[in-house]
């Protein structure tokens, strides 16, 4: 025992390690994951926990600069930016500056990257002459395989303009359920007549395999090898941004073919399993109940490092790798870990190179200094660990059904009744309560970070907030029952029955925690008088209640698909109403100038014109107060010293290849932070012997008592 223990001191390597020995000194990310991904097809996959894996694995036409802010396209699968044609109703191209309202058509002219090509995948491999050797396999071969790797033999061959079309097409196919469908049929010319035509051929078909190149699409069509052009109808600036998402990058007709033969879906080799792209990784092994893992695509056609970022990234040492090629790591080993504790252990043990913040362990981690700002704690700085933290793109907020009799429409009344509330609810308390800090209140619909949204003194709400002293400070109570008696409930009666005014707030919350947050909200209510009744359900029977417009009010959030403010502005604009049209608008708010001024402005590019426009609506909601602006949260992200080129960015999937690591120093920390402790051990042994050689000696003297006795017989 004791030479075992020698003998494993005498290693460098921690006993501890979850990590098999040859992945040592190896530049490979560790990371956890909580929710397995339920889809990574392209077509269907539209999931924060979803983009974490095929945003390392698809390459769209376009993507986020890594580095620059504001947010930026650039081109990734794209030679360059897409070229943008407006055209009137006879097709007569129009000048860059031409009215929205002359524009029928705007084509985007995309020309692709030459040499891109797919990862090895069955799909593709060939035999000697060329035919593809798994389209129809043999019978027996399929009986036999279990995963993708059963199949002998994988190939790739080049990404061109036609497999952008075929993915566009996917979006359409009824076997897909493609969650942007709806909204691209508006715009992609012929996109609704071919899911239509789809549906009735697979129906028809017995819902076998469709082969899509057998159908056209007029707004998607192949120019050359490496140029396509997509159409859409009117002017939607917006389009360029959907152009960063994988529902656009490219998908081989090749992978479909093969994923429909039969016998294969019930063994989960799908797509939805194993995906295949042109990016820097591949998908090696999908086990979402214990890990999933990226590698390297050997086939990846190359990319560099961007050589210039945000004013003071280079003293951040983001712009040490500028030029080099990526990715910079070989592998990604992402681990399942649903519980918190567990996981935060080993972060610290060094078992992961990145980790978030839950509540449980916020106080450990993070410090507030003298002006608020956040700070890693001095025992995780000891250790290396550092923390980054910006504001995320999203909004969490409490809406007022605007079709409900008493706190909607637009009558005065309601109106006061709704912003006598906005000064009660208290999200800058919330935010310390709840969040640890970790969110700024909100003054209107649009976060920082996009454009449209104003800083400082010029962004406050004046109906909630004054600026004072350089700081917004919330209106007091005083306003707020002001206003309330102004709306017909003075002290929070109601006047008809001369009782507390009763409001519902109808949530899906019902565990322990949720019970804190919702006695909260009811005290923030009671501020006024006005009695809250929370209404729990079930979130198939909350759906249908906002879809049907019953809910009184609710909570409800908000992230950006991109970086527009026509994402958030949308979520008010009275033809997205969720009762009346099934859209995003869940206040079923509606006032004719704002929508007036919303088509405008989402045709408009950014600049002084459309920021003016931007601010009227933002004027006539904040008037309104269809929601309490509640929170924009931020995102805290903790990492060691070994991790490099450490940036948050919001907008930003395919993030993995810009990440370092330093094998070296992880592997010299990990064992400093992971050394045995083995005196316990050495005074248990030494008890052992303590206890068992007297024994031993006493058991020894008995038996030479014993023989000297029988020697004297």
């Amino acid at each position: 025992m004791a030479a075992a223990l020698l003998a494993a001191g005498c290693s460098d390597r921690p006993w501890n390690s979850p990590y098999p020995v040859e992945e040592a000194g190896r530049p490979i990310l560790y990371a956890s994951f909580q929710e397995r991904p339920k889809h990574l097809d392209p077509a269907r996959a539209y999931s924060a926990n979803e983009y974490a894996f095929i945003a390392q694995i698809y390459e769209p036409p376009l993507h986020y600069h890594y580095l620059k802010r504001p947010y930026t396209l650039e081109p990734l699968a794209a030679a360059a930016m897409p070229r943008e044609i407006l055209l009137d109703g006879a097709g007569r191209v129009l000048p860059p500056d031409a009215p929205p309202e002359a524009v029928a058509f705007t084509v985007y002219e995309i020309r692709i990257r030459r040499g891109m090509r797919y990862q090895p995948h069955p799909a593709l491999a060939r035999d000697d002459a060329g035919r593809l050797l798994y389209a129809r396999a043999p019978p027996e071969l399929l009986r036999r395989v279990r995963r993708l790797a059963d199949f002998p033999r994988s190939g790739t061959r080049e990404v061109t303009a036609a497999d952008f079309v075929h993915q566009i097409k996917r979006l359409a196919h009824p076997a897909l359920h493609s969650p942007i469908l709806g909204l691209m049929a508006e715009h992609i010319v012929g996109l609704a007549e071919l899911a239509a035509r789809l549906r009735a051929d697979w129906e028809a078909g017995g819902r076998g395999f469709l082969d899509l190149g057998r159908y056209r699409l007029e707004g998607a069509e192949v120019v050359d090898r490496y140029t396509y052009r997509i159409r859409i109808r009117g002017r939607y600036p917006q389009m360029i941004y959907w152009l960063a998402m994988p529902f656009f990058a490219p998908v081989p007709p090749e992978a479909d073919r093969f994923y429909a033969q039969p016998g294969l879906a019930e063994r989960n080799i799908t797509m939805d399993w194993y995906p295949i792209g042109s990016g820097p990784f591949m998908l090696v092994e999908n086990n979402p109940n214990r890990r999933m893992v990226l590698a390297r695509n050997p086939n990846f056609h190359g990319e560099a490092y961007p050589v210039e970022g945000a004013p003071g990234d280079e003293a951040r040492g983001l712009l040490r790798d500028a030029g080099q090629a990526l990715p910079l790591v070989e592998r990604a080993v992402y681990s399942l870990e649903k519980e918190d504790i567990p996981y935060w252990n080993k972060f610290l043990q060094g078992w992961y190179d990145v980790s978030g913040i839950s509540s449980d362990s916020f106080d450990q981690a993070v410090r507030i200094g003298g002006r608020g700002e956040a700070e890693v704690s001095p025992a995780l700085a000891a250790q290396g660990i550092r923390l980054l933290t910006d504001v995320a793109p999203s909004i969490f907020y409490l809406g007022f059904n605007m079709l409900d009799p008493v706190v909607g429409g637009g009558s005065a009344s309601a109106r006061l009744l709704r912003r006598a509330l906005s000064i009660a609810i208290d999200y800058d308390e919330y935010i310390a309560i709840f969040l640890n800090g970790r969110g700024i209140a909100a003054q209107g619909p649009i976060p920082p970070g996009i454009f449209g949204h104003r800083p400082g003194a010029a962004g406050v709400n004046p109906y909630v907030y004054r600026w004072v002293d350089g700081r917004p400070v919330r209106r007091g109570l005083d306003e707020a029952r002001a206003l309330l008696a102004q709306a017909g409930y003075p002290d929070g009666r109601d006047p008809r029955t001369g009782r507390p005014l009763v409001l519902h707030l109808d949530v899906t919350a019902t565990g322990p925690e949720d019970k804190a947050r919702l006695d909260w909200f009811r005290k923030q209510f009671a501020k006024l008088g006005i009695q809250l009744v929370i209404r729990a359900t079930d979130y198939n029977r909350f759906q249908d209640k906002m879809a049907r417009g019953d809910a009184q009010i609710f909570l409800w959030g908000w992230n950006a698909d991109y970086p527009d403010p026509e994402n958030f502005l949308f979520l008010l604009y009275g033809a997205n109403g969720k009762a009346a049209h099934g859209g995003e608008n869940a206040a079923n708010y509606a006032d004719s100038e704002f929508d007036r001024l919303f088509e405008r402005m989402r045709a408009m590019p950014d600049g002084p014109a459309r920021q003016a426009v931007i601010d009227r609506m933002v004027e006539i909601v904040r008037r309104d107060a269809p929601w309490v602006w509640g929170l924009h949260p931020k995102r805290f992200l903790l990492h060691h010293a070994w991790y490099g080129n450490a940036s948050l960015n919001a907008m930003a999937n395919d993030t993995l290849k810009y990440v370092r690591i330093d094998p070296a120093l992880r592997e010299r920390l990990r064992g400093a932070w992971n050394r045995p402790v083995l005196w316990p051990l050495g005074v248990a042994l030494g008890l052992l012997a303590a206890a068992v050689l007297p024994a031993w000696a006493a058991y020894r003297r008995r038996e030479r008592r014993t023989a000297f006795g029988e020697g004297g017989a």
